[in-house]
């Protein structure tokens, strides 16, 4: 996901006043404003309240080791996630490698590698410069020489001690991953795909799309059945696969703005027009769900706690929409403040009582970077399902 989502105005005050921290803000773009498939569970159609949500690690298990490594994609599984979930970018050869971003500085060790000096570069990625290197400027071959390094050093530490020990892996190794592993479970363990900047790498002549499909048509992951979801928050490129793929295709909603190809396009379409009853029922016409940042689900007040759940979610079910939020972090720092447990906002608080309270509002699976703590909120929300049941008759 692009948005990055902390939570209220005594965490950015804490923050900037706090000598560990006092750089995080600006090194990581934190202060932006709001902006296991078992036992029967249905990918596929919106659940009853019942149900068992799905457990979607947010490029893996983000928050314990560098994301979109190979070890942080274990490490989810190991703690029970049901899909894992790579960004994709390209490289200058068209291969396809798990990167939040393509600009590369902050997640891998390309800086201390004077051989590609002469990559650093400015460009201009979905209309705002970036300066740094970037993924299609490097063969996969030059790629394959950087080591993974932990993406927020100050908010995740314990992290940083697998800083040059990881590769960047490819879009084949995260799919072969999800496959050995669920052979070797027995269950099913899918893919999340998400395409970064589509409009972008179309226009460098690097799209995106035909190798995700050339890959799953490799797996025979071609229908709808298939464990597998492809994200974007563009509009343009999720039409199109929706007439190339059966696979299901889920149309990401940032928490401001509008998607980029939207911008280019000039269609004056924004997220806040999509998440509108008419608005879900469009995107019903080429997806299968939506990928809502949570905030949009329930809003914060302006004293930093949740407020008032929207319609977006009935509004979604209604439309045969799954909906699938973002981002769920356990960090203090990035918590609603009804479920800040402590002064020190990297510290963990109550992250469970927070995916509990969307949990209740019926969605069908959740991002998380800690997947253990999505997965034991998941069992006791069923768990106090069951005893409602029971209770009932």
């Amino acid at each position: 996901m692009t948005s990055e989502t902390p939570i209220n105005r005594l965490h950015r005050r804490n923050l900037l006043v706090a000598g560990g921290v006092g750089g995080l803000a600006a090194a990581t773009g934190l202060l932006a404003p709001p902006t296991a498939v078992a036992d029967g569970h249905d990918l596929h159609s919106p659940r009853p309240r019942w149900r068992k949500p799905i457990v979607i690690a947010h490029r893996g298990a983000s928050g314990k080791r560098p994301e979109h490594t190979l070890a942080a994609y274990r490490l989810a599984i190991d703690m029970g996630a049901d899909v894992i979930e790579p960004d994709l970018v390209s490289t200058k050869d068209g291969v396809l490698v798990a990167r939040h971003e393509n600009e590369i500085s902050s997640t891998t060790d390309v800086a201390e590698h004077p051989e590609f000096a002469d990559r650093h570069t400015t460009k201009r990625i979905d209309g705002t410069w970036q300066t740094g290197w970037f993924t299609e400027d490097f063969t996969y071959a030059e790629l394959s020489t950087l080591r993974a390094k932990e993406r927020l050093p100050e908010l995740r530490p314990a992290s940083t001690r697998f800083d040059g020990r990881l590769r960047i892996p490819t879009i084949a190794e995260v799919i072969d991953l999800a496959r050995f592993e669920s052979k070797r479970r027995n269950r099913r363990i899918g893919v999340y795909p998400e395409t970064k900047h589509p409009t972008y790498f179309r226009n460098q002549g690097l799209p995106l799309e035909p190798g995700i499909l050339r890959e799953l048509r490799r797996v025979g992951w071609t229908r709808r059945s298939s464990p597998v979801f492809i994200q974007s928050f563009e509009i343009s490129n999720l039409r199109a696969l929706s007439r190339r793929t059966e696979v299901k295709l889920i149309q990401l909603v940032g928490g401001s703005g509008a998607p980029f190809d939207q911008v280019v396009a000039g269609t004056g379409v924004t997220y806040d027009d999509m998440v509108t009853a008419g608005g879900l029922r469009r995107i019903g016409r080429y997806a299968r769900g939506i990928g809502p940042d949570k905030y949009r689900l329930i809003p914060l007040r302006p004293d930093g706690t949740l407020g008032r759940a929207t319609d977006v979610v009935d509004d979604a079910h209604a439309a045969g929409l799954l909906v699938h939020p973002y981002t769920f972090r356990d960090e203090n720092f990035f918590l609603p403040n009804e479920y800040d447990e402590g002064a020190n906002p990297l510290e963990h608080g109550d992250a469970v009582g927070e995916l509990l309270r969307f949990f209740e509002l019926g969605v069908d699976g959740v991002f998380g970077d800690f997947p253990d703590t999505t997965f034991e909120a998941r069992w006791q929300f069923l768990a106090a399902r069951r005893a409602e049941r029971a209770a009932t008759g």
